[in-house]
Formats: structure tokens, C-alpha cells, sequence
């Protein structure tokens, strides 16, 4: 197993790239206007409310990673703060479903803004085709190899981030400083009367607002790849929140600058393309969806790299079960082709809405696992302040319970869908590791050496 890693194959600069790949392509593409439509005219806010949340999130990663860096990475702090039981395997795989609801979230945003440009000439049922078609081309890169996809990453990531950087700045100075378009922005009387924001749906939208940070994870699965990894991880992570920080907010303010509040939400599965018409004209308009297209593209190859490097480290620690289903080659491809497939039916058969939801619900109780793992079991290994431990857990608490209540509102079944998927996964690895494992946590009964 360990050959299949390369260590010190991923720069500091490749590890930021991978990050912010994955962050930018769901938070501001597939994400503003989804915040918008909770948030109301204070969705700016949720962003910066979001990154707060995710910095405290951050804290634990960092801290094990640094002092153990794996390319399990989430994976291995569980096993260290849980052991091999359910409870570990469990959120491990939490965790890396959550990432393969991210591809697919993502996978659809690129179908949505390819689409843009033909505005309703040609059939919306493109839109999964598309991006079960980005699915497959990124499997195809991520078999060439970290080297490939390390340099796809740090050249995309450069395009999108400075890209959609300068057209935020062009949106806000094209759009001028209306005293009055600030203030209607901002929850002043006016046409955003129909938006009135409750404290219950804004924490909700800090949900979604994490959500879209939750790419700095894609860092800490690749850990025993990335070069001095016991300072590079830490550091690769707080610099790719801090740029897609910046990033979210100026994008943030460019879209309330250029549409009214009710056109973001109408439009928000494309909301930057939208918005990008009013300021920018219609060149503005095909760069923007040539910028989500790079953006969309990029996160879905980062977030493959990750969750396969992580199920194939979970596969190896004995934690999950594994078939070949008589395919050749090592485990890492096994488990890439089970993260492009699940990711397309995804795509296929959920909408946006839906798939956001779910992995808020997923991540965030996975993270919740992980930050009590490190609070009762890592924190002497690590020197994790538990002040600040104890802090990320009620944040997470707090955001998934009105996450939670606003579903069970508007949309009970996702809801459902949720509590059913985490419950079997628990369920599924408590059996698993009771049943099929040797008496000494060995191998599964009934598998062959390398499974």
C-alpha cells in the first residue's frame, strides 16, 4: 500500500492549489446563490461568519496533521482518536461520501454554466450529462498521477482565483458605489422586504457558508504526500482559507452590487453569470462561465485525488470493506472508479439543492465526530487548546441544528434521506467490523490478501 503513495510529491503551492480547487469550485459557483436565498440581503455576511466557523473547524486538523501527517488524513485521526471501531469508520466514511457529494454538487454546476450561453435552447437534461462527462475526465487525470495532478491544480487555480478576483473588482467598480443599492443590500425597506432574514435561516446559511470551506480537507488527505508535511499541511491549509476568504467576499459584494436580491435567488444556480450581465455586458458574462467551467473543473480533479487516497488508506487500516470486483491494479484505482461512479448517479438524480444539503448534514456530523475524538483522546499528543476544540463543536452544533430545523420546514424528505444515510453507515460499519473482521482485527473473512 505504501508504495502507491509518493512522498514529497505535492509542493506547498501544489497543497494550496488543491484547496482552494476544491473550495472555489463549490463555495462561489455552485453555492452564493443557495446562501443568498437563505441569508437574504446579509448573505456577504454568511461567508465571513463561515470562514470564523471553519477556522475553529481548521484548528483540530491542523494540529494532527502536523503531528501526524498520513495520506488517511481524516481517516487516520479518527483511527488515532477512536481505534478501528464503528465510530471511526463510521465518520471516515461520512467524511468521504460527503467529498463524493461535493463532486457530484460541483459536477452539476459545471453542466449549469456550459449550459449558460444557449439560455434555454437546448435541453436542461444536458446538465448531468455534462457533468458525468467532467466525472470521467478527472478519473482519466487522476490516473496519470500526482505529478499531472498536481500541475492541473496549481495552473487552474491560478486562472480561476486571479480571474475571478479581477472580474469581482471590474463588477464592483462598473456597478459604482449606489448609496442606495447598499443600503436595500443590506436589508434597508425596500424590494427585499420579501427576504426577511431570521436568525434561524442566517445560522442555516453559515451551514451552506461552511460548506463551501470545507475543501481545506482535500490538504489534509493528501498530508504524507505534501513535501516537510509536519509544517506545509498547517500552513497550506490556514493560506487556502485565507485566499478563497477574500475571493468569497469580493464575489460576494460584486453579485449584491449587480442584481437586485430577488434575481440572485432566481437565478441561483447560476448566480455569477447572472450577475456579471448588468456591470460587465456580455463578454463579462462568457468569461464568467469560462472562469466557472476552469473552477468547476479543478475541484472535481482535487476532490478525486482526495477521497480515493482516503478510502484506499481506510481500505488499509482494515476499516471498510473491499472488492476488486475482478477489476486489475491496485486499491487506489479500485476506489477511484467507486468515487467517479457514485459521484455521476449523484449527479444524475439529485438536484443541487439536494446535494448541498446532504453534505452539509454528512460533514458537519462527521466533524463534530472528529473534534471530540481530539478532545478526549489527541489532545496531549497534539497541544490542541480544548478551549478551542470545545469552541468548534458548538459552532458545528449550533449551524446543523438550524440547518436541520429549516429542512424539516421546507424539506422534510432530504432530511429523512440524511438521518437514514448517516444511521446505515453506522449501522453498516458496526456490523462490518463485528462480523467480518479476523478475531485480531486482521483481514476480512472471505477476502484475498490486498483487498
Amino acid at each position: 500500500m505504501t508504495a502507491e503513495y509518493q512522498k514529497g510529491s505535492i509542493t506547498l503551492f501544489d497543497g494550496i492549489a488543491m484547496g482552494t480547487g476544491v473550495m472555489i469550485g463549490a463555495g462561489i459557483f455552485a453555492l452564493t446563490g443557495q446562501i443568498a436565498e437563505l441569508a437574504g440581503p446579509w448573505f456577504p455576511a454568511a461567508f465571513l461568519v463561515g470562514a470564523i466557523v471553519t477556522a475553529f473547524s481548521a484548528y483540530s486538523y491542523i494540529k494532527v496533521s502536523n503531528a501526524f501527517p498520513s495520506a488517511g488524513g481524516i481517516g487516520m485521526i479518527l483511527h488515532k482518536a477512536y481505534g478501528t471501531g464503528a465510530v471511526a469508520a463510521g465518520a471516515a466514511l461520512l467524511m468521504a461520501f460527503s467529498m463524493v457529494i461535493n463532486q457530484s454538487l460541483v459536477a452539476r454546476t459545471f453542466g449549469t454554466y456550459v449550459l449558460r450561453p444557449f439560455d434555454g435552447a437546448v435541453d436542461p437534461r444536458l446538465v448531468p450529462v455534462l457533468g458525468v462527462g467532467l466525472i470521467l475526465v478527472a478519473f482519466l487525470v487522476n490516473l496519470s498521477g500526482n505529478r499531472l495532478v498536481g500541475t492541473a491544480s496549481v495552473v487552474m487555480a491560478l486562472i480561476k482565483v486571479g480571474g475571478i478576483a479581477l472580474l469581482a473588482l471590474a463588477a464592483l467598480w462598473a456597478s459604482g458605489v449606489d448609496p442606495e443599492m447598499w443600503g436595500e443590500m443590506w436589508g434597508a425597506p425596500g424590494e427585499t422586504g420579501a427576504f426577511d432574514t431570521t436568525v434561524t435561516g442566517f445560522v442555516a446559511s453559515v451551514a451552506l457558508a461552511v460548506l463551501a470551506f470545507k475543501g481545506f480537507t482535500t490538504i489534509t488527505n493528501s498530508g504524507a504526500e505534501i513535501t516537510n508535511p509536519h509544517r506545509n499541511v498547517g500552513r497550506a491549509i490556514i493560506l487556502s482559507i485565507l485566499i478563497c476568504v477574500v475571493v468569497y467576499l469580493l464575489i460576494a459584494f460584486a453579485v449584491g452590487s449587480s442584481l437586485p436580491l430577488r434575481d440572485i435567488v432566481a437565478a441561483k444556480n447560476y448566480a455569477l453569470a447572472e450577475a456579471a450581465k448588468p456591470s460587465l455586458g456580455i463578454y463579462g458574462f462568457y468569461v464568467t462561465v469560462v472562469l466557472a467551467v476552469i473552477a468547476t473543473a479543478s475541484g472535481i480533479i482535487a476532490s478525486v485525488f482526495a477521497v480515493s487516497r482516503m478510502l484506499a488508506m481506510l481500505t488499509d487500516m482494515k476499516m471498510i470493506p473491499h472488492s476488486h470486483f475482478g477489476m486489475p491494479g491496485h486499491v487506489r484505482g479500485h476506489m477511484l472508479v467507486y468515487t467517479v461512479v457514485l459521484a455521476a448517479l449523484l449527479s444524475v438524480f439529485f438536484d443541487l439543492t439536494r446535494i448541498a444539503s446532504l453534505g452539509v448534514f454528512f460533514y458537519l456530523v462527521m466533524d463534530i465526530v472528529v473534534h471530540v475524538g481530539v478532545l478526549r483522546t489527541l489532545r496531549a499528543a497534539t497541544g490542541a487548546n480544548p478551549v478551542i476544540v470545545l469552541s468548534a463543536i458548538g459552532f458545528d452544533t449550533v449551524v446543523l441544528i438550524a440547518f436541520g430545523w429549516l429542512k424539516w420546514s421546507s424539506d422534510p424528505l432530504i432530511l429523512a434521506v440524511a438521518l437514514v444515510g448517516i444511521l446505515s453507515v453506522f449501522a453498516y460499519q458496526r456490523y462490518y467490523l463485528s462480523r467480518w473482521l479476523g478475531p485480531e482485527g486482521g483481514k476480512p473473512h472471505g477476502t484475498h490478501e490486498g483487498r
